[in-house]
């Protein structure tokens, strides 16, 4: 409906004038409208610290939200909309402003009778407490009300008994294979006398135990199979535990099978006549035309008719045959269990059906870039999923931008003049395995060989215009849960300046060093990528990322020519090539703190060094700071490298702004506001600097002596919309130390002024 700007005056006028009024207007007798937590008292008997894990549990259920929370359980915003909107703008009618603003923002009160039931979350936090071991705990609440009756806060008191633990675990008494087998495993069991009593540990090792027999052909086996009996009687403070064969389980739950009759089904959407052939000895089915080579087929089984029925080969070949990315769906059909009466063996269907080989994408965007350029972008993309039958991936994708960058790096007139326009093409060919086939096969991890070509035009109107071809050769595989490599094993990158302007060229000249970075020049490179990804802590909320890159270029090429007995500079192809090494080490932490908030912290280190071929790092591989993704305080490339710092009246001084070393920190706490609202406060340091003198750039050299009062400090504090799909950022940095020196402000506040020491950034993502 059409709402006219006196509805909006007479909506404006209705909030103020409610912000004196009742918020519980509504409410019926004996109702009472919760407002938070005033206290939450979660302390041991003993006096001892309660562990986090033991608070943040008994914390959870008790932390309920109260209307419009601030800082939830606890502070609420002093402006309840909602609240008011439910209690000045009920109607009945269905039609009209006043339902159309109360559909839109009334919030229903949340009730201490009906919404927080506080005696029945005593219930709980008892439960709670009981399954970490520390039986006997007691809790108790306050209801606390305030002035007006119809609103009251709860205080909540627990009292954490000592833990209990296991003085004697025994494993069920040995009467068949099935409970011989079981009670090997508890030399290997976490389970042990002395060991805090922990219903999740105890459900843990009944899963472990069912996995194991799982995979030694016990197909039916499962964790509900297994019970504890737990004696708490004998001795205080202490639990003799037992674990027992559930009664009535299934005999076939007991006993180990072996693959009988072993088929593949390859079904087509539109269906087809049925053929067969057979892949690795297996029997497949098909409807024509087969589309999956039959060797693939074969190298994705780790099930043979004939061997155990181990759950992880099973699991393992469906999604091996999964990750092809060729089939809509993969399903496993197995002897049903009430379909057992004799035999040791399991008849099992694989039955897959292609998903459509061809698909497109289009993608239009709206880009913010660490490099503080803004702008649309759009891409079309084209893939054909299976083109040599094996899963092979080939696309073709289609780029395009416009950007312009924010802030005020040039005083012209015309606000266009620093605008950039971008257009590429780029190919690949993703393999779902290592080639050629000589390579080692990843067992029971992804592996993937990839082979690219591409072209990039970049038009900067004012700097220059420059293409840039690039072909690749690139390895991705996992060899265990938490190790990712990044084997790029032929990379060559060319560069060439189409066109220059003159404003670049005097730049250029001015710094001899900057220009060379941007000659035409060939980049023959190999790169090595290892990242470890880690997670840990309880129920693993705390994670560990730590990538570590090592690139080399022009140092086999270099060879070669030197064995052939060439001298001097070395061209290819009539240009000069970039011989250089460079490596980065990034490590990523988030500690989880309370039920939302998480601590992250990034320390960064990369150097590169030119050498033989090259007198400097070619500009795209050197290092540069500031930003929104980097230390806030300051814009991107306005600081280093070292205590340079370019003269006040060179516009384009940022060019220079680069360096061969870099050094980064960030500390951010983040933590929830409402709803999809969350705030962050942080802290920034870093700088770049050069490993090699530059006269046309003073105090850039990284020295030891000056290292410290040459690292760029900012804090700030910033806010985040989690929108599910993406986050949208808002970060204000406050600079607190310069690396250059000041003059007029000799201290370690050497900002100027607190303005000039103030960035602002609107972002998509974390910054890290």
């Amino acid at each position: 409906m059409r709402i006219k700007i006196s509805h909006i005056i007479i909506l404006l006028a209705a909030v103020v004038f409610c912000g004196g009024c009742s918020t519980t207007k509504r409410l019926m007798d004996g109702q009472v409208l919760y407002t938070g937590v005033k206290k939450m008292d979660i302390a041991s008997v003993t006096g001892d610290d309660v562990p986090d894990y033991v608070t943040s549990a008994v914390s959870e259920p008790l932390s309920v939200k109260p209307n419009n929370p601030l800082y939830s359980p606890y502070i609420r915003t002093p402006f309840p909309i909602g609240l008011w909107v439910y209690n000045y703008f009920y109607t009945e009618k269905k039609t009209g402003f006043d339902y159309w603003i109360y559909k839109r923002l009334a919030k229903t009160p949340v009730l201490i009778s009906s919404d927080v039931k506080p005696a029945q979350r005593m219930d709980m936090v008892g439960d709670i407490l009981d399954n970490l071991g520390y039986f006997g705990s007691t809790s108790d609440y306050e209801i606390l009300y305030r002035r007006n009756t119809k609103k009251a806060r709860i205080s909540y008191n627990v009292k954490v008994a000592e833990p209990w633990t296991y003085s004697k675990v025994t494993y069920p008494q040995v009467c068949c294979p099935v409970t011989r087998r079981i009670d090997s495993l508890q030399a290997t069991s976490k389970i042990v006398p002395g060991k805090q009593y922990n219903i999740d540990s105890l459900t843990a090792e009944r899963v472990r135990i069912a996995n194991v027999l799982r995979n030694e052909a016990y197909y039916y086996f499962r964790p509900d199979y297994l019970e504890y009996l737990a004696d708490t009687t004998q001795e205080h403070l202490k639990v003799d535990l037992r674990m027992v064969l559930a009664k009535g389980i299934p005999e076939a739950a007991k006993q180990p099978y072996k693959i009988g009759d072993l088929n593949i089904v390859l079904l087509n959407s539109e269906g087809g006549d049925m053929d067969s052939i057979y892949a690795g000895g297996v029997k497949v089915m098909y409807e024509k035309p087969l589309m999956i080579r039959p060797k693939i087929l074969a190298q994705s089984l780790r099930i043979r008719s004939g061997g155990l029925s181990r759950v992880d080969s099973i699991n393992t070949t469906l999604n091996n045959l999964t990750k092809l990315g060729i089939f809509r769906y993969v399903n496993m059909n197995v002897t049903p269990l009430d379909s057992i009466k004799v035999g040791d063996s399991l008849d099992m269907r694989i039955t897959a059906e292609y998903d459509t080989p061809i698909e497109a994408n289009l993608e239009v965007d709206f880009a913010s870039k660490s490099n503080s350029f803004i702008g649309p972008g759009l891409a079309f993309g084209i893939k054909h999923k299976n083109i040599f039958k094996g899963g092979e991936s080939f696309g073709v994708n289609l780029t395009g931008s416009y950007e312009w960058q924010t802030g005020n790096r040039s005083s012209d007139a015309n606000a266009t003049a620093i605008n950039s326009y971008e257009f590429g093409i780029n190919t690949s060919l993703n393999v779902p395995r290592l080639l050629p086939g000589f390579l080692p096969v990843i067992k029971n991890y992804d592996a993937h060989s990839t082979f690219q070509i591409g072209a990039n035009l970049l038009n900067r109107p004012k700097f220059f215009k420059m293409l840039a071809l690039d072909a690749s050769v690139s390895y991705d595989f996992q060899t265990s849960p938490q190790s990712y490599h990044n084997l790029t094993l032929f990379k060559l990158v060319y560069n060439k300046l189409l066109s220059t302007t003159e404003s670049f060229d005097k730049t250029m000249e001015s710094s001899p060093a900057v220009a060379m970075s941007f000659r035409n020049q060939f980049i023959p490179s190999l790169s090595y990528t290892y990242t470890l990804d880690r997670r840990y802590g309880p129920s693993y909320r705390n994670r560990v990322i730590w990538q570590s890159t090592i690139t080399e270029a022009g140092n086999v090429l270099y060879g070669f020519y030197e064995l052939f007995g060439s001298k001097g500079t070395k061209n290819l192809f009539g240009s000069q090539f970039s011989q250089f090494v460079k490596a980065t080490s990034e490590i990523k932490s988030y500690f989880q703190v309370g039920r939302k908030s998480v601590l992250a912290t990034r320390f960064l280190i990369g150097a590169g060094y030119a050498y033989g071929n090259s007198k400097v790092l070619p500009y795209s591989e050197q290092f540069y700071i500031g930003g929104a993704n980097s230390i806030r305080a300051f814009t991107i490339r306005s600081i280093g490298p070292g205590s340079y710092r370019p003269p006040a009246d060179d516009e384009y001084g940022y060019f220079d702004q680069t360096g061969d070393f870099k050094m980064e920190a960030n500390v951010e706490f983040r933590f929830p506001i409402m709803g999809g609202l969350n705030g962050a406060v942080f802290v920034d340091a870093g700088n770049i600097w050069l490993l090699k003198n530059d006269p046309d750039r003073p105090g850039g050299v990284f020295t030891l002596k000056h290292f410290g009062e040459t690292i760029a400090l900012g804090t700030g504090f910033g806010l985040r919309y989690d929108l599910s799909f993406l986050v949208l950022r808002a970060d204000l940095g406050i600079g607190i130390h310069t690396p250059y020196k000041n003059p007029d402000k000799p201290g370690y506040y050497n900002i100027q002024k607190f303005k000039d020491g103030l960035g602002f950034h609107l972002a998509i993502g974390y910054p890290f």
